[in-house]
């Protein structure tokens, strides 16, 4: 049940009898919206009705919204409707209605919220995709955990998702990674290396990579050309690799469905992307020319020379990409090309990139692949995730040892939990940045907002053992918690069940915008009310969950905590987090 599309369609219905309303033709009904009131004290939800309608149907806003109080007012659910400024029409809802939905919530438990919203289409997440020279760092992690909590978004949503990480497995960084790890073979066979040369990855983290090299192959690699040890070293310094990230991931409790490697694109002499350029090349999007010089001073490798360019100024790009390089091999851009080209064959209706920040530049060219890919079928779309900083006690965190030159994700994770990363990079809109302070998430205080909302969901379940104790013999189970819910009347009682109500419209909202923050908003706010609630019952022991003397009222209530419990832990889920039922 969501409330506010509820009342959206009892507002439609009413209007239809009023016979001019009816009559009219082309009303914009499907801008008609139910929303909470900006000012609680007006009213439970609040429409536009008067004001959308108004202009078509000639009429002044709050002339139109006097004319609609009274088919409102005689909806047995509605207790009192006033008008606000232009034609706002508040409505404050009965009692019943309240206890009508929380017996809802009971009954769905942690599906209440769930939605059809996105009727089955097929969504890819590509999200990390970090190249695989190195243990996951810091930079990594806000996008990974971005990509993940919306791709269980989309999900309870009703969309088919697929969770995505595509491996940068080809190029230069690849031939650094080998180089770097043949050093640390030499090591393990017993040599001097030194320092590690300058463009080569220091971190110890290829130590073990040297050591199964040296176990594999002896020293058999010291005596074979560079050609011929490159591609072996490369294979197994890349295999090393991802299962570190994948262990990397996992301690985030991040797990992709799909691990795509770039280097398949390029397998059979760049058959893949050979045939996506011929592709855009029979659709009219791929030409031979020149491109003008890039502004400013000119690098000294620019060459003013005919090239194989994809067209894609005219599908809304700043420029035309070039897709062969000088050599004759295929550039990045090219694989990008065939990359989204295979997800488009794999039927998917959008494509969602979660990218850093650096990667802004990225945007308008991927859009003008998609278009042209797809002549318009698919949707892309391109998140971007701000910078995190790191800090303890306000002092900035020095970088890792193990890894070189970075904080690795797993250090993070080790040091402060799981469940404190994920939750606080979602706590602020992924296009902002982010500091993230390691002495802040693990207090115990309102102020951490992991500890809050776990903490609501450990009273709820300490409500429950207390339950358990007055009532020894009854059965503590949502049948019997929804037999009395017409006891629930204190406002501060159902102002809760009404930040309850607003859960399957912050998952509609979220998914709709793509923005996996609100659910950690909403989940912060649901703790709120919760905790204040929970406050009120020490002033006025009236207000307590459980009172051994009154079993029905205490099941009511019972109820009403079962019911915080079930949307606690279900948000929590989708962000990834465990619903503790303790706290230490």
């Amino acid at each position: 049940m969501n409330l506010f599309k509820d009342f959206e369609g009892r507002i439609k219905s009413g209007l239809q009898t009023l016979e001019d309303i009816a009559a009219a033709e082309g009303l914009p009904l499907d801008r008609i919206a139910v929303e909470p009131p900006r000012d609680t004290s007006h009213g439970d939800v609040a429409t536009n009705a008067a004001l959308v309608l108004a202009k078509p149907l000639g009429m002044n806003p709050r002339a139109l919204a006097e004319r609609i109080v009274p088919v409102l007012e005689a909806d047995p659910d509605i207790a009192a409707v006033s008008i606000a400024g232009p034609g706002f029409i508040n409505m404050k809802l009965s009692p019943a209605y309240w206890q009508k939905l929380l017996a809802y919530v009971l009954k769905q438990g942690t599906d209440f919220g769930r939605s059809e919203l996105g009727a089955g289409k097929a969504v890819n997440v590509e999200y990390v995709s970090a190249n695989p020279t190195g243990p996951m760092h810091v930079g990594h992690c806000r996008g990974a955990v971005v990509g993940d909590t919306l791709a269980n978004l989309l999900g309870f949503a009703g969309y088919e998702v697929t969770k995505e990480y595509y491996i940068n497995d080809a190029g230069a960084q690849i031939q650094v990674l080998a180089r770097s790890a043949y050093l640390r073979y030499l090591e393990a066979l017993g040599e001097t290396i030194g320092e590690i040369p300058s463009g080569l990855y220091p971190g110890d983290y290829l130590v073990p990579v040297g050591e199964a090299l040296k176990a594999e192959f002896g020293d058999d690699l010291k005596h074979m050309p560079e050609e011929e040890w490159l591609p072996l070293v490369s294979d197994r310094a890349i295999d090393a690799m991802m299962v570190m990230i994948r262990a990397d991931l996992a301690q985030l409790n991040v797990v992709h469905d799909v691990f795509y490697s770039e280097r398949s694109l390029h397998a059979g002499s760049g058959g893949a992307i050979l045939s996506a350029i011929n592709d855009l090349t029979f659709k009219g999007h791929v030409y031979k020319g020149t491109l003008p010089p890039p502004k400013g001073q000119l690098p000294e490798d620019w060459e003013d020379r005919e090239q194989t360019l994809f067209r894609s100024t005219a599908v809304g790009d700043d420029i035309d990409r070039p897709l062969v390089k000088s050599d004759g091999t295929f550039t990045y851009f090219a694989a990008d090309v065939a990359y989204f080209r295979d997800k488009f064959e794999r039927h998917f209706d959008e494509m969602i990139y979660v990218l850093g920040a650096d990667h802004g530049g990225y945007v308008k060219r991927l859009e003008a692949v998609a278009r042209a890919v797809s002549e318009g079928k698919s949707k892309l779309t391109v998140l971007l995730c701000q910078l995190v900083k790191l800090y303890r006690n306000g002092e900035p965190v020095r970088m890792s040892k193990r890894s070189g030159d970075f904080v690795t994700l797993r250090e993070v994770v080790d040091e402060v939990g799981r469940d404190a990363v994920r939750f606080m990079m979602i706590y602020r809109k992924s296009s902002e940045p982010l500091d993230f302070d390691f002495a802040k998430v693990t207090e115990q205080s309102k102020d951490n907002p992991v500890f809050y909302v776990q903490y609501a969901h450990a009273r709820c379940a300490s409500v429950m053992r207390q339950a358990a104790e007055a009532f020894p013999d009854a059965a503590l189970d949502d049948a019997a918690f929804a037999e009395n819910l017409d006891l629930l009347t204190d406002p501060s009682e159902l102002q809760l069940i009404g930040k309850l109500a607003e859960y399957p419209r912050m998952v509609e909202s979220a998914a709709i915008a793509q923005e996996p923050h609100k659910i950690a908003f909403y989940l912060y706010d649901l703790a709120s009310e919760f905790h204040g609630h929970w406050n009120k019952g020490k002033d006025f022991p009236e207000l307590r969950f459980v009172n051994d003397k009154n079993r029905e009222l205490s099941f009511a209530r019972l109820g009403l905590v079962r019911a915080v419990a079930a949307v606690l832990r279900s948000g929590l889920t989708l962000t990834g987090t465990e619903a503790p039922e303790e706290m230490r």
